[in-house]
């Protein structure tokens, strides 16, 4: 018989060798050799047998290898932690980018209900003069929910009563629960444990935030102190799109009162400049009635400006070509002599302080050209024109067709107080004036740089 060599088949121990049977598995020293027999030892009286191997345990038993051993406990709540701190991080970052509200209160919900592993999630608006909470946001809620249910907020609710005690609140047995009642939405779920925060808002809490389960699990204090995070990171959006809308409020207040100011400026521009022209009409005088009418005119053109910003959508920017149509359109009115074309671009826009100073300077043109190009009774027309040039620059011209310009004409020392009250327009808007003497009558050329103009706006 070849040589044979036994390994134990199966541990045993050595001192009931004797008083159990015991098999052992024979493989031949030589792998040439006879098939593996199973030795059998019996006990100190019995006989020792060797018999063939069955063919039904042919299939040998193999070791669990180490990576295929069921996670432990505690590995799969460090996973859990990992993931729950990787929502937080993800919700900063999305509060950081400026979600918008309902975005971000979507997303709590449903990270949130990811974070500790719960079918539901609801975020619930405290509205204290209806005694209630209204479902702002969820998820797992079938149609109908967010938005439209209400969950009362008095002590015999979760919410209601997290949010009177001020303490975070978790049922992991809701039809055990003492403190409070399970609402109908929970029962209508079949909801078996609920845990749920207070979301801070400015001065007074914004609601609760609340997740709920079926399963049969439990929410442990890891899971409260998560749910807390994502609260605290929630409730400094909520204060912040409070801030945002009280800003807002408060702007638009604003805006409201410099509207009224305006308003009154502008009423009040309209009463000196009609007391003024009542004036000239009482005058005797040929020499001063002239002067009155132009101060007159010149209140007029600051008045339209004042007019323009309480017709503005704000008062940081007036439509340049629309406000020097309107100092026009008076001028032709009062100039029966003369009629005044008007062309210009459209979408120039401008700050007021800007505005004001170069709707002079054409008032103050317009009527020199009326009262010396055309004198007399003589008609004639006045073309005006309001344009972007090279170099991001406001071309103003103002052209007659008149008896022209004395030849000793030097606008830097012209006398008149209208030709004193151009050249301290310019001097103030940092701006050029070029005369051309033309074949028939003269154009003045004023150049405005755009530095100091808001954005220029697109034509409708």
């Amino acid at each position: 018989m070849a040589q044979l060599v036994a390994f134990c088949a199966k541990p045993i121990c050595l001192r009931n060798l004797f008083s159990t049977q015991a098999y052992f598995t024979c493989w031949p020293a030589d792998p040439c050799g006879p098939r593996p027999y199973k030795l059998r030892i019996s006990g100190a009286t019995g006989p020792t047998e060797m018999s063939e191997p069955s063919e039904k345990n042919k299939t040998p038993i193999v070791e669990r290898k180490p990576d295929e051993i069921e996670p432990s406990a505690a590995s799969l709540a460090l996973k859990r932690r990992i993931r729950q701190q990787e929502i937080l991080a993800e919700l900063g970052v999305s509060a950081l980018h400026g979600a918008s509200f309902s975005q971000l209160l979507d997303d709590t919900a449903r990270m949130t209900a990811e974070g500790v592993q719960a079918e539901f999630c609801k975020v619930m608006e405290h509205i204290p003069t209806e005694k209630h909470f209204l479902v702002r946001a969820g998820v797992g809620w079938e149609p109908g929910i967010v938005g439209v249910v209400t969950i009362g907020d008095d002590l015999a609710s979760p919410g209601g009563f997290a949010l009177r005690t001020g303490q975070p609140v978790i049922s992991n047995h809701l039809e055990n629960e003492e403190r409070f009642r399970t609402p109908e939405l929970l029962e209508r779920y079949g909801i078996r444990r609920a845990m749920n925060v207070i979301l801070q808002g400015e001065g007074r809490p914004f609601g609760v935030l609340e997740v709920d389960s079926r399963s049969e699990h439990e929410f442990s204090r890891d899971d409260i102190a998560f749910l807390q995070g994502a609260a605290n990171l929630l409730g400094m959006a909520i204060e912040h799109e409070r801030y945002e809308r009280s800003l807002k409020t408060a702007l638009e207040r604003q805006q409201v009162l410099l509207k009224e100011i305006t308003h009154r400026v502008k009423n009040s521009l309209a009463i000196v400049a009609s007391m003024l022209k009542l004036q000239a009409s009482e005058v005797n005088d040929p020499a001063v009635i002239p002067q009155l009418e132009e101060a007159a005119y010149r209140v007029s053109a600051v008045a339209k400006a004042h007019e323009r910003i309480h017709q503005a959508d704000g008062p940081d920017q007036l439509d340049l070509g629309g406000y020097v149509k309107d100092v026009c359109q008076d001028l032709n009115d009062a100039l029966p002599t003369c009629h005044i074309e008007v062309a210009v671009e459209p979408g120039i826009m401008v700050l007021p302080d800007r505005a004001v100073p170069i709707a002079l300077t054409a008032n103050e043109l317009i009527t020199n050209a009326a009262k010396y190009a055309y004198q007399g009774n003589q008609h004639g027309t006045i073309w005006v024109r309001l344009a972007h040039s090279a170099d991001d620059m406001i071309e103003l011209s103002v052209r007659d067709e008149g008896r022209g310009l004395p030849p000793d004409f030097e606008i830097r020392c012209a006398p008149g107080l209208g030709m004193r009250i151009i050249r301290a327009l310019s001097q103030q808007l940092d701006a050029t004036i070029e005369v051309r003497r033309l074949d028939l009558g003269t154009e003045f050329v004023v150049t405005v740089p755009c530095r100091l103009s808001v954005e220029r706006q697109p034509p409708d």
